[in-house]
């Protein structure tokens, strides 16, 4: 065992850098550098030294009275970005953290209490760490599990369960494991000889996708046989049957999906909304919450993730990624036993953190409300884009697009080294839609934003006939003015039922928020506004009354006879209720209308009522 202990940068020479470095510096790098020391004594000794807090008595627990959540000290097996936002939510709540790593400078060193520089794979380090801490977590799976289980033996206090690291760290007995609680996954069988592999793929068929039992993530140990003739060197790749492998039937998926689910220490669990994630080279790159898929997939995700949690032993909070297939079922792919990537955009944009929520989860706190207190949100990535002093350069560009961007929050998790690839930071951006958030990611990537066959209406205009089209365009007018994407079509009840039926069936589903027409209100939760339309007969009256003597349970809003300029409106207010910038546009429609009445009631007064008349009023 070898390992020292750093107390956190000063503020003082936090204070000195740059809260925006220039384009040539690196962004938010770390700076300071632990004093020099001489050869480290042992960690027993250390705890009475540390330069920031007097050391904690044993287990990590004071026995003084509690001042705020709580007195004890979590320990965090890694420091890296994780570990980082751990540490940050942890101050906060006013709890003191504790960071293994081996890096004095990992991105957690910076944020936490108490840095130990050591190996969180070395069991004596790993021991003599855990006599710090009163609860002991990890923000990496890849640990000294069997120390662990040791140490839940010796009565340390370890969450999630050394049990629950076992079954993760090794993918195959992960996939073992949740076959046995009915868990739908991939088909996998375990290969060990070239012989046992070709079988695999006379069973599942090509491409087949191989992968390591260990060590597996972003990509990484994974890779796909296209026929026979490649097997040998997919295994070679991944170093042989001697590193254990095993293969999955081909997934052919539509989406991947992501479930952060909470447990408690009494066994209860709470669940995140679901979330899609999309993969640059196997790499998580860009995650949208909520995910757009109808509601069923998303109970059906929520039930798949929780069943999955409830099976394995803990308190803290889990990523369930999952896999939606063409025939609408949900795969469980694999489950990370601690904060995750797929949940950094918790931080902006639900009421309770992810990294909160573990630490609620493993000091035995109630668990928050996970649910989104904004409309939508979509989190980005910053990937090393190339090596050295360039990949800082084009990661710090971004940076300062994104400081321009309303609604954007900057994560830098000031790793002192870039790599291709490597995830250096993420960018958070919330908003009141997913096509405004969709949008200011395409600014912040200077994409070309707008391609009207490509965004996705929020709003109908569906009508029976193309004689309503006159009448019906003032809505279009409207929705047009207000920057809202919309739709609109010929939907006739009486010459296309079946059309009419399957449009308003998925409409909430293609993301439609409200409909101006009113022969659909019964086959749609989503709000419908009529629009009466003048008839040469009764003038109007009888689509007014059909509107409005809807039976109970199927509400229709209407507006005056014709008046569909209104219904485009009212569109627009209901659309604003959850939308802060359509809600201020909306507003300052309404000041124009009465700057508008009063300019005519001055110029009425100036001018007298027979010259207003002569000027704007008379007809030419």
């Amino acid at each position: 065992m070898h390992s020292r202990l750093l107390s956190a940068p000063s503020h003082a020479s936090a204070a000195s850098s740059s809260p925006l470095p220039f384009a040539a510096a690196h962004p938010c790098r770390a700076s300071w550098t632990p004093r020099p020391t001489s050869p480290p004594p042992p960690l027993s000794l250390l705890r009475a030294t540390a330069s920031m807090h007097p050391s904690p008595p044993p287990e990590g627990h004071s026995d003084q009275p509690v001042h705020g959540v709580t007195n004890t000290v979590v320990g965090v097996l890694g420091g890296g970005q994780l570990g980082k936002m751990l540490c940050q939510a942890a101050s906060q709540m006013g709890v003191r953290m504790a960071i293994l790593d081996p890096l004095e400078d990992c991105p957690a060193s910076s944020v936490c209490h108490e840095h130990v520089v050591g190996s969180f794979n070395d069991g004596a380090t790993v021991s003599e760490f855990a006599k710090r801490c009163g609860v002991l977590t990890v923000e990496i799976e890849h640990v000294d599990a069997v120390t662990l289980e040791k140490l839940e033996k010796q009565g340390i206090d370890c969450e999630p369960k050394a049990s629950t690291i076992m079954i993760i760290q090794d993918k195959y007995r992960q996939k073992t494991h949740f076959s046995k609680f009915g868990i739908p996954l991939p088909d996998f069988v375990e290969v060990d000889t070239l012989s046992s592999i070709e079988k695999a793929g006379e069973m599942f068929g090509y491409p087949l996708m191989v992968k390591s039992k260990r060590l597996a993530y972003d990509g990484r140990g994974n890779a796909v046989a296209h026929d026979k003739k490649e097997l040998s060197s997919v295994v070679a790749s991944l170093g042989g049957f001697e590193h254990g492998l095993y293969v999955e039937r081909w997934t052919s998926f539509v989406k991947e999906l992501s479930v952060i689910v909470a447990r408690s220490r009494d066994g209860s669990t709470v669940c995140y909304p679901v979330v899609e994630t999309i993969h640059k080279d196997n790499i998580c790159h860009v995650v949208e919450a909520p995910a757009e898929v109808p509601d069923k997939i998303k109970k059906l995700a929520t039930n798949v993730a929780e069943k999955a949690i409830k099976s394995l032993e803990g308190a803290g909070v889990f990523a369930v990624e999952l896999f939606l297939t063409q025939d609408n079922q949900v795969l469980l792919n694999e489950v990370a036993p601690r904060p995750h990537n797929s949940g950094h955009h918790t931080i902006e944009s639900c009421y309770t953190s992810q990294y909160e929520q573990h630490l609620r989860a493993i000091l035995g706190l109630p668990l928050g409300d996970p649910s989104m207190k904004a409309p939508a949100s979509i989190m980005y990535n910053i990937l090393g884009e190339d090596e050295g002093e360039a990949g800082f350069t084009q990661a710090h560009q971004l940076i300062e697009r994104a400081l321009d961007i309303s609604g954007a929050s900057v994560h830098w998790y000031a790793k002192p080294e870039i790599r291709k690839q490597r995830k250096m930071g993420h960018i958070t951006i919330v908003g009141p839609s997913k096509y405004s958030v969709k949008a200011r990611l395409d600014k912040l990537l200077q994409r070309d934003a707008y391609d009207p066959k490509k965004v996705k209406p929020r709003a109908a205009i569906i009508m029976g006939s193309d004689s309503d089209l006159p009448v019906m365009k003032d809505a279009a007018v409207v929705l047009k003015k207000f920057n809202i994407p919309f739709e609109l079509t010929i939907v006739s009840a009486h010459r296309t039922p079946e059309r009419m039926y399957h449009y308003a069936l998925s409409a909430k589903e293609r993301g439609l928020e409200v409909i101006i027409a009113g022969m659909v209100a019964s086959l749609t939760s989503v709000p419908v506004i009529g629009v009466p339309i003048m008839t040469s007969s009764l003038h109007g009256t009888d689509s007014l009354l059909s509107i409005v003597q809807m039976p109970k349970g199927i509400p229709v809003a209407t507006v005056a006879i014709g008046n569909a300029e209104n219904a485009g409106l009212l569109a627009v207010r209901m659309l604003a209720s959850r939308d802060p910038e359509l809600g201020d546009k909306a507003t300052e429609y309404q000041h124009d209308l009465r700057d508008m009445v009063l300019e005519k009631a001055k110029r009425l007064e100036e001018l007298g009522w027979e010259e207003y008349t002569e000027l704007y009023l008379k007809k030419h």
